[in-house]
């Protein structure tokens, strides 16, 4: 506790002490300035009886929230997608640089299943 009284003190412990004091109090304001980074939003879907059950199944499984598991999954297939497009890239790559006849065709025809399935 810093007191108004002289003491044997050195100003630079005052100094420190009175830094401390700031440091244990000092109050953020959110001006709006800075969005946070994981901001949401509210959005409403429509789910078939089915998959609204198994999603609550795996919540449950989990112990989390129905609306955190769907945040999850949604997050896996996002991921998932990304994934299968740059493979699908990588295999068009593949495909124009070959030059074996054979190579080829087993990359056009990998390609195929991508795109159309099968």
């Amino acid at each position: 506790m810093i007191s108004a009284k002289p003491s044997k003190t050195s100003h630079k412990a005052v100094t420190v002490a009175l830094q401390d004091c700031v440091c244990r109090y000092t109050i953020m304001v959110h001006t709006g300035a800075m969005s946070p980074a994981n901001k949401t939003i509210r959005q409403s879907v429509s789910l078939p009886v089915k998959v609204a059950a198994q999603v609550r199944n795996l919540a449950k499984n989990r112990r989390l929230s129905s609306n955190r598991m769907l945040v999850e999954l949604i997050e896996n297939g996002i991921e998932a997608e990304k994934r299968k497009q740059q493979e699908f890239f990588e295999l068009a790559e593949k495909f124009r640089n070959a030059t074996d006849p054979e190579e080829t065709k087993r990359l056009g025809d990998k390609l195929g299943r991508m795109v159309f399935g099968g």
